[in-house]
């Protein structure tokens, strides 16, 4: 396996170009089904969970190729709606096949799907949604079968605003008869991506962005070009490393209207935070100042996937913080990590209480999912000393190739498995 090895204590300074979204990009990827014919997508990301989702695209027959940050599709040839068990188990948003799937084929097999442990969620708003335009869904152990010879649009209410949920039923009714509303829908700025892109193949989609989406079905899409949004929370983390190593970072293209959450919260730790179009400057040369309570909650409040890594800077706060989760209840698994490297830091059900302490001390350390992975690279950016972080492939999924974007900013990290290959060559 591969591990990141830092050198720690170093302020990271220059300037960084944020890539696409992968919470975007994966969407977009499985609703290329919906029509037939070759598909660009512009500023799509590297990483596992993107080659993950070309991998399934290609079993179920379609033609892919990722040059550069350029992904080019050809459904033209998909004739199988089964999903491959083994590379569901390996990515959580293989879900989003299912609306695409259901809709061209008229049915679909998948499985429960896998991706980073952080707690239990459920895939039931997608399978209810779809069973609202008009679907048989039938689940045996880990399989799930859903059939529909015409989905019916239908006015869809969420109980809870699923990111993944809305753009399934999104999807699905995009080729429906009929007019579909979902009410209490996910806002995030994906899910506009998601609309924008299918309105460009020709669907007829507004609201997204708000609560209420409406979604008029058409009887057929046209292939199209597509630029994918830049990662917030890409972003984000490199916004936070700034803060927590007492740097100085400009990042381009990047939309600072999806993050204004979290450039509140820096604000309030008295970081400094510049906006100009599609660049964002963040320096700070003081200790950060204790954030009292933070609670994550669905966009536009302070995003989950942030959750680890402003516990870091928090970590290294003058004062006494709280951080609230009420997203997922498996999302602390990176504290421990964080005060075997010194951090102060004590839980109790979906809180953890934070004091802040002077610095963090380098440490061999595990990443147990995507961002609290992140989480640990920032630590060991500001922590004195030398981290290395195991099961680095979690990293991998939402990072493209991590070590190289922070080394352009100055730090000191590396891949050990690359060390160890060019030694070996050069012997």
């Amino acid at each position: 396996m591969d591990k990141l090895v830092i050198e720690g204590g170093r302020p990271l300074s220059g300037t960084i170009r944020i890539h696409g979204a992968k919470n975007a990009a994966l969407p977009i990827l499985a609703a290329s089904l919906l029509t037939r014919g070759r598909i660009q997508l512009h500023n799509v990301p590297k990483l596992l969970d993107i080659q993950v989702m070309l991998q399934i695209l290609e079993d179920i027959g379609c033609e892919t190729q990722h040059i550069n940050d350029t992904v080019v599709i050809d459904t033209t040839e998909a004739n199988s709606s089964h999903v491959p068990e083994s590379l569901m188990k390996q990515m959580r948003s293989s879900i989003f096949l299912m609306g695409p799937l259901l809709a061209r084929f008229g049915e679909v097999q998948i499985y429960q799907p896998g991706g980073c442990a952080i707690g239990e969620r459920k895939i039931d708003l997608h399978l209810c949604g779809l069973m609202e335009l008009g679907a048989q869904i039938l689940q045996t152990d880990q399989r799930i079968i859903c059939r529909a010879e015409q989905l019916i649009g239908a006015n869809i209410h969420l109980d809870f605003p699923s990111v993944g949920a809305t753009e399934n039923i999104m999807m699905a009714a995009v080729l429906a008869k009929g007019t579909t509303v979902i009410t209490n829908a996910a806002r995030e700025p994906e899910i506009a991506d998601l609309q924008n892109f299918l309105n460009r193949l020709g669907a007829r989609i507004i609201g997204a962005g708000t609560d209420t989406i409406t979604i008029v079905g058409v009887e057929e899409l046209t292939p199209c070009s597509y630029e994918v949004i830049p990662d917030r929370i890409v972003a984000g983390t490199f916004m936070i490393a700034a803060a927590a190593t007492r740097g100085n970072v400009t990042l381009t293209h990047v939309n600072a209207s999806h993050l204004t959450s979290l450039i509140h919260v820096l604000r309030r730790a008295g970081v400094e935070v510049a906006v100009d179009d599609d660049i964002i400057q963040v320096s700070s040369k003081a200790r950060p100042i204790a954030v009292e309570r933070i609670v994550t909650s669905p966009y536009p409040a302070f995003p989950t996937d942030l959750q680890s890594q402003i516990m870091v800077l928090l970590s290294l706060s003058d004062g006494f913080s709280i951080m609230k989760e009420t997203i997922f209840e498996g999302r602390f698994k990176h504290v421990d990590e964080l005060t075997r490297m010194g951090a102060d830091i004590r839980t109790d059900l979906n809180s953890a209480f934070i004091r802040g302490v002077n610095r963090l001390f380098g440490a061999t350390v595990e990443a147990t999912d995507l961002r609290a992975g992140a989480a640990l690279v920032i630590a060991g950016l500001a922590a004195q000393g030398k981290t290395i972080i195991e099961q680095v492939h979690h990293i991998d999924r939402g990072y493209d190739q991590i070590e190289r974007l922070f080394s352009s900013l100055g730090a000191t990290i590396y891949r050990e498995s690359q060390v160890a290959r060019q030694l070996d060559f050069a012997n």
